[in-house]
């Protein structure tokens, strides 16, 4: 992994120690960074020093997705089905979320603390941290749901293969508003501060869509292979990843 500065597009630090492909990373509120590997590791690094602070052992297959919650706790899933919550300080498993029937591509946090997982078997679920129960089951995608984002209202945002995105209540699991467009299948979802949904697709775009009307407001082009990753910077400029090797920046 590699911290970059994004004034001059320089490298700060560098962090090795895991032997396989880091899939995710999150920061948590002090800063600290949190990576996902295929080696069925989750570890936590000081972003300064890039020394690795803790090891969080208990995936027994490849770790897909990283977030960080309110309080500073870990949340990872894996492609072993199961979603995972850690304590930071100790490296402890504190809770296991068990339902999924495939693997669990994603996770998210929505802003109560409560946690959003997206999986192969076309679901999206809504966890409580502290049980572990799943009372909020939104409908079902038609296939594989790849990417879940949380809006700054606290709705959910889900990518799907199906190449929608569709938007959610987070407290009926109820089914918003659905963005169609996408030529193939949606690999990334992100939120704008303004509440617009940026989603990435295998069709070498990345699209704006308004989350209210569903309707599709941008699309952006020059990747030359599909867009795998999207985020969305502090003061709203948009950034994707690609299969083409490259980083895009675009204005919104």
């Amino acid at each position: 992994m590699r911290v970059w500065d994004d004034v001059r597009g320089r490298e700060m630090r560098r962090l090795e120690g895991h032997t396989d492909w880091v899939v995710s990373v999150a920061v948590l509120p002090d800063g600290r960074i949190v990576s996902g590997c295929w080696d069925n590791m989750v570890r936590v690094w000081d972003a300064a020093s890039g020394r690795v602070l803790r090891h969080l052992k208990g995936h027994t297959d490849a770790v897909s997705s990283v977030a960080a919650l309110p309080d500073g706790r870990i949340v990872s899933s894996s492609v072993n089905n199961t979603v995972r919550v850690w304590d930071t300080a100790s490296g402890r498993e504190l809770r296991r979320f068990e339902g999924h029937t495939a693997p669990v591509r994603s996770v998210a946090v929505l802003p109560d603390g409560r946690v959003v997982s997206g999986s192969s078997d076309m679901t999206v679920r809504v966890w409580d941290a502290a049980s572990g129960r799943d009372p909020v089951r939104p409908e079902s995608h038609e296939g594989w749901v790849v990417s879940v984002a949380v809006l700054p209202d606290g709705r959910i945002i889900s990518g799907s293969r199906d190449k929608t995105v569709r938007v959610w209540d987070a407290a009926s699991g109820r089914e918003l508003h659905r963005l169609e467009g996408h030529a193939i299948y949606v690999m990334a979802v992100a939120a704008l501060p303004d509440g617009r949904i940026v989603s990435g697709s295998g069709d070498k775009t990345v699209r704006v869509g308004n989350a209210a009307s569903g309707r599709e407001l941008r699309c952006l082009e020059g990747h030359a292979q599909e867009v795998t990753s999207v985020t969305v910077l502090p003061d709203g400029r948009i950034v994707s990843g690609s299969w083409d090797a490259t980083v895009g920046e675009n204005q919104r």
